[in-house]
């Protein structure tokens, strides 16, 4: 479903009443297109028809005319770096911000986890920002692990015997 159809069918969700379907459908809508502000936006709109001041300032974080209210109850929620990093949901570098005002609100977060742990955090690498990191931190190299290694080896072994019962089955087929 294209981001504009979604975003009419979150219009018709609004004016029906369905309020928590239309917030359903936007948070999707800023989980695929994390930097859009004004999803991020919209998405804020919607938390404040609850009354939900510190939702609607995490979604409107990197808006420079965000409500200080706002802002302040976002902060005081996500208490820590690590969290709001975490409630951002922001993929990517810091640069893909649609403005220098986004730019600089998320870097000043990352750097302040950064700065808690001593060690580069990446947006891209939730373990290498969570609360409970710790400063033993090894990024995934992306290589063998022991699970790994036994998952194919099962996965192997399970295709052997498939393929050997099917031989033995095509051979008893056509003998006497």
């Amino acid at each position: 479903m294209s981001q504009q159809h979604t975003l009419a069918r979150v219009d018709a969700d609004l004016a029906a009443g369905r309020v928590p379907m239309a917030r359903q459908r936007l948070r999707g809508l800023v989980s695929s297109f994390p930097y859009d502000l004004t999803l991020r936006r919209r998405l804020a709109e919607v938390y404040r028809l609850y009354g939900e001041a510190a939702e609607a300032g995490r979604w409107m974080y990197l808006e420079e005319d965000r409500c200080p209210d706002e802002t302040a109850a976002f902060e005081e929620r996500y208490g820590s770096p690590a969290r709001r990093m975490k409630a951002l949901a922001w993929r990517g570098p810091e640069a893909l911000a649609a403005t220098a005002f986004a730019e600089s609100r998320l870097a000043a977060v990352r750097t302040a986890r950064a700065e808690e742990l001593g060690r580069p955090v990446d947006w891209d690498d939730p373990a290498s920002y969570e609360e409970d990191a710790d400063e033993e931190y090894v990024p995934d190299t992306g290589g063998w692990s022991f699970g790994g290694f036994v998952v194919g080896a099962g996965c192997l072994l399970g295709t052997v015997v498939f393929m050997g019962v099917w031989v033995l089955g095509v051979i008893s087929l056509f003998s006497d």
